[in-house]
């Protein structure tokens, strides 16, 4: 037994598959312009200062003189690491913003963990 497809159902097949591609092209291109921009993020009030990029990588790490104390390692390595990884969250989110605002909030597997 053969089954017939009407004519317009396959138009709308084409249609999703279209929209799929856009939105392909659309997060590709949404990923190339987060991966250059730039962000600045400060903690401990300020003493510490992070540059990262969208691919996740320290640019630059400046600290207020009044934080290097060389009898108090251990508090600036930890404001070190408070900073970079508030960076990370800060890439993260906003790229998980930008994604959702192409893809609709779909939720689609390997988004946005993938950034």
């Amino acid at each position: 037994m053969k089954v017939r497809i009407p004519q317009n159902q396959g138009g709308g097949m084409q249609q999703m598959l279209k929209q799929a591609q856009k939105m392909q092209e659309d997060m590709q291109a949404k990923q190339a312009e987060l991966e250059a921009k730039e962000y600045e993020v400060s903690a401990g009030g300020g003493v510490i200062d992070v540059k990262i990029n969208g691919k996740r990588e320290i640019l630059s790490v400046k600290l207020a003189e009044e934080i290097v104390d060389p009898d108090d390692i251990e508090t600036l390595e930890d404001l070190v690491v408070a900073a970079i990884n508030e960076a990370i969250k800060t890439v993260d989110a906003d790229a998980a913003a930008e994604m959702a605002k192409i893809t609709g909030g779909m939720g689609l597997p390997g988004m946005p963990g993938m950034f």
